[in-house]
């Protein structure tokens, strides 16, 4: 059976962040030797990112059911455009709850390590976030309970937390791989052309 990742978009999400999960994610399902399948989701019916790109999502937020899905993906964002409005809202709070008590992978970049920490399932458990304005937001998820390492990317169990927009492609890969093989994420970076190797 085909894997299916929902990506969680918040208000004021950060595009780039998202666009590493479409695109990754679509290139396994285009040219990977195991497609997964992509949805968005969101608290809105249509959505400002963070540079003012608006996108709509594909399924309401009330029409998710967990077990039509193997991973929950959020991209960060930033509080002046509205993020935590979605991000800390009580309904995608239980939304992650449920994924880690399914023990379903959960992916995230930068600042979308907190929703995860607000919902209570990293208390005592490993993650990292955004390390800069001094540490601020590395003080908030310590503040729910995570134990906050100064890594770039932190994997705890099935839970994926980053420090910053350019861990997005890693994080995207680690979700792919987490999800198939590394053999899949080979052939998805070959076709993207990370992999310059000849081509065939």
């Amino acid at each position: 059976m085909t894997k299916k990742v929902l990506l969680f978009l918040s208000q004021g999400f950060e595009a780039y962040e998202a666009s590493v999960f479409t695109d990754v994610i679509g290139w396994s399902r285009e040219a990977g030797l195991e497609p997964v399948e992509l949805i968005t989701t969101g608290l809105r019916s249509e959505l400002t990112c963070y540079w003012n790109l608006k996108v709509k999502p594909e399924l309401a937020f009330h029409q998710i059911n967990v077990d039509d899905y193997d991973a929950l993906a959020i991209p960060g964002g930033a509080e002046s455009a509205g993020f935590f409005e979605d991000a800390y809202d009580v309904k995608f709070l239980d939304l992650i709850k449920e994924f880690d008590q399914e023990n379903k992978i959960i992916a995230s970049i930068c600042v979308a390590a907190l929703p995860i920490g607000k919902s209570g399932v990293l208390e005592n458990r490993e993650a990292t976030t955004w390390d800069l304005n001094d540490g601020k937001r590395r003080r908030e998820l310590a503040d729910f309970g995570a134990i906050v390492r100064d890594e770039r990317i932190v994997i705890d169990k099935n839970i994926i937390t980053s420090t910053g927009p350019a861990t997005g492609l890693d994080v995207a890969f680690h979700l792919l791989e987490m999800l198939t093989d590394s053999e899949n994420v080979e052939e998805v970076k070959r076709n993207m052309r990370f992999t310059l190797d000849e081509l065939k």
